[in-house]
């Protein structure tokens, strides 16, 4: 069987290594943000359905369980070669479903190949321990324990619709590699590129039933399958509400959670100005700043604001607005409702004495730049992620103002600084509850090894390749006790 229906643009599931429509006999449509037009659909799957895909995964992952490093690290490495013979095609679903370049699409794709092959490289070189029992103190000799990681089981991985491919196979990839099956449910904007992404698994050919595909109905199988008693962990990237939901439903199961962020870039005294404003603009509008990395909010020095809203607003003038088939920077967002939702928080901010600096223009879900001064604390784009092209500037007096509004949020993935002074950088990095900071860069996810933190309600858990093999595995103990 294969993947898609050429005549109605209709996706399968993938269960237990067949393509397949759901026994629901429903789809759902999706809609290119940019073009205004149904582009394909997926399967809308049934309870039972998820019931047949999470035994199958745990089926196949008995045996999976038993294969070496070896073994496994085949089938990604297929994986990986597929997706850069596949890297067109896949692109340019990418492209049209979520609104992405195509060279943004396209180095995505690369970038899950290369994330994949590092994921193989770093679980070859993850070792075991052993202890000896006489190291602690009235230990005995005869005792040594072997301290090895074994796989969780079957890994319910959720992915967003910015990065559909990356951030899903950053989640598959860890899970397989640490020996887990893998049930797999894209965002519905983004299903599109899963399916395709799975194509290139199965092209690879993964032992049937180790991943799964399923699409639906949040209301039919949300819920459902988060709590269902066969899923072992679940990997999430997504808004920090449903996270914060799916945490309450998770109830004992271990969850790594990647959410929303609010990241400032504090921009001191003596910051390089032009330096900053480059790193800013990129960190903000680059995919309309639909990334929770993206910098959402400037916290700067009043002595430098004036220069640094002129060096920002140039910059900003110079991006290239529209579609994305033309490597626009600031793209339509993903829907309108999105859309609607950051119009809401620059009006709001205008409404209670913001100054607009430039922007502020709609058509349809696009947006253009927008950047917004003298932000103050009672307006909601201060706080709340927009998802959007929009930048609130916030005047501040001192180091201590910047750290207090910070920490002030809700939110903890990143923040940028920019000085000159590198003591005055650590100082202030030491101070602010977030889980990375950048200094004199923008903020962002990756290199892809470096640990990737969300604290507060920007996440619970670590990723980046080693950590996230190591929250899809435990430790089990196994104590040789030696005659004396």
């Amino acid at each position: 069987m294969t993947t898609f229906d050429i005549a109605t643009r209709t996706n399968k599931l993938y269960i237990n290594g067949e393509w397949q429509e759901s026994q629901s006999g429903e789809t759902i449509k999706i809609t290119s943000p940019y073009l205004h037009e149904v582009i394909g659909e997926v399967q809308a799957i049934t309870r039972e359905e998820v019931d047949k895909a999470i035994t199958f995964a745990h089926e196949a992952q008995k045996d999976w369980a038993k294969a070496s490093i070896q073994e496994r690290a085949t089938y990604l490495y297929k994986w990986a070669e597929e997706l850069v013979r596949m890297q067109d095609e896949i692109a340019d679903i990418i492209m049209k479903e979520v609104g992405k370049s195509k060279k943004d699409a396209t180095n995505e794709v690369l970038r899950t190949a290369d994330f994949i092959r590092y994921t193989i490289e770093e679980a070859q070189h993850m070792q075991g321990e052993s202890m000896r029992g006489d190291s602690f103190p009235g230990g005995s000799k005869s005792k040594i324990a072997i301290v090895d990681r074994v796989p969780l089981g079957v890994v319910l991985a959720i992915s967003p619709f910015n990065y559909p491919v990356n951030l899903s196979a950053a989640k598959i990839a860890p899970a397989l590699m640490a020996g887990n099956a893998v049930i797999f449910k894209p965002a519905t904007q983004g299903a599109l590129s899963g399916t395709k992404m799975i194509e290139a698994l199965d092209k690879a050919g993964l032992p049937k039933g180790l991943v799964n595909l399923v699409t639906g109905k949040g209301s039919v199988i949300g819920d459902y399958i988060v709590e269902h008693k066969g899923i072992n962990m679940i990997s999430f990237t997504g808004g920090t509400n449903t996270g914060s939901h799916l945490a309450k439903k998770a109830a004992m199961i271990p969850l790594v959670l990647e959410l929303g962020g609010k990241d400032p870039g504090i921009v001191r005294e003596d910051a390089d100005l032009n330096l900053a404003a480059k790193q800013i603009i990129s960190g903000a509008f680059s995919y309309s700043g639909q990334r929770c990395t993206a910098i959402k909010r400037v916290l700067v020095h009043d002595n430098v604001a004036d220069k640094l809203i002129g060096l920002l607003k140039e910059e900003i003038e110079r991006l290239p607005v529209g579609s994305p088939e033309n490597g626009s920077t600031v793209v339509p967002l993903i829907s309108n409702k999105s859309a609607d939702f950051v119009e809401e928080l620059i009006t709001d901010a205008i409404d209670k004495g913001a100054k607009l600096v430039t922007g502020n223009i709609r058509e349809q879900n696009l947006i253009y730049p927008t950047l917004l001064d003298h932000v103050t604390g009672d307006m909601k784009v201060a706080w709340e992620e927009p998802f959007g092209p929009v930048l609130p500037i916030i005047r501040v007096s001192s180091d201590e103002e910047a750290i207090n509004l910070t920490n002030e949020s809700e939110y903890g993935l990143q923040a940028s600084i920019f000085t000159k002074d590198i003591n005055k950088a650590f100082s202030i990095a030491s101070k602010i509850e977030v889980g990375s900071v950048q200094i004199n860069g923008r903020t962002e996810r990756g290199p892809d090894h470096f640990p990737f933190i969300g604290v507060k309600g920007s996440g619970m858990g670590v990723q980046g390749i080693r950590k996230s093999i190591e929250s899809m595995t435990r430790e089990k103990v196994t104590i040789l006790n030696l005659s004396e």
